[in-house]
């Protein structure tokens, strides 16, 4: 499938830099191969939480933020939302680091007019009601899936396979968890809907979805450190949520009407 390689506006959450699974390959890869007008980074490229256990800072994590520095100084508008992992940034909301533009929130208007919220999604923290028991098995078991896919994804390469997201086709098998998706998916098209606004546009669960709730545009862009995927408008307007490991996968579409969508909501395909 050829995809293209220019879009107007890209979004990009939750790289992850300075933790051990963020997959910066292939983002290196992405950004190379890519160009846009706006560029969205929508919170958690660096992962503050993860630098604070362990110092890690391999080459490749250095490049990504040179390429994005790069790609900021060379004309395209790049605006960083920051998440909860790199928190202490939102501190400089308003200001520029570099040629970069710090934000809280802010609102996109697409090529059709749609308006669509931008927040990285730690927000809607509050209305996933966890008790303490269960937000520390969470962590554990997400450690845990992690640690399963590094090491499936180890195997697969000795034999030639392509990148394929274990710790996504566990979670989307797990009730619970597909329970606490749903509630921060309806939870962000109501905070755009009392906004008066056509839709949101967020991270912070690592799961990747491009659809319709109630009348309102979902969109996650996903992360970088299951799933490597981006959010994309093409200079039509169309919305793409786009796989890019080994070979690049169109995941999702819609047009620039909001419909109809051209793609059902998916998980991410096994690669062959």
């Amino acid at each position: 499938m050829q995809l293209r390689q220019r879009y107007k506006t890209i979004w990009l959450s939750d790289i992850h830099l300075g933790f051990k699974d963020c997959r910066a390959d292939y983002l290196l890869d992405f950004l190379s191969k890519t160009d846009c007008e706006t560029l969205y980074l929508v919170g958690d490229v660096v992962d503050l939480w993860a630098l604070k256990r362990s110092l890690y800072w391999p080459s490749s994590h250095y490049e990504v933020v040179r390429a994005l520095f790069k790609k900021a100084s060379s004309g395209t508008r790049v605006v960083y939302i920051p998440g909860n992992h790199d928190e202490p940034l939102r501190d400089y909301v308003g200001h520029i680091l570099g040629p970069i533009e710090i934000k809280r929130e802010a609102i996109h208007t697409t090529v059709s007019g749609k308006r669509l919220l931008m927040f990285h999604g730690d927000c809607l923290d509050e209305h996933i009601r966890l008790s303490k028991w269960e937000h520390l098995i969470g962590d554990a078991a997400y450690d845990l899936l992690l640690f399963l896919n590094r090491w499936a994804n180890f195997i697969r390469r000795r034999f030639g396979r392509n990148y394929w997201s274990l710790a996504t086709y566990i979670k989307q098998r797990i009730p619970n968890a597909r329970q606490v998706i749903s509630v921060f998916e309806e939870a962000a098209v109501r905070e755009a809907g009392r906004r008066g606004l056509d839709g949101v546009i967020c991270g912070h669960i690592h799961q990747p979805a491009l659809r319709k709730i109630n009348g309102l545009l979902y969109c996650n862009d996903g992360d970088w450190i299951e799933n490597c995927t981006v959010l994309g408008e093409s200079y039509e307007g169309d919305l793409e949520l786009l796989q890019w490991t080994e070979h690049q996968t169109l995941l999702q579409s819609m047009t620039a009407n909001g419909g109809p969508v051209k793609a059902d909501v998916l998980p991410l395909r096994r690669a062959s």
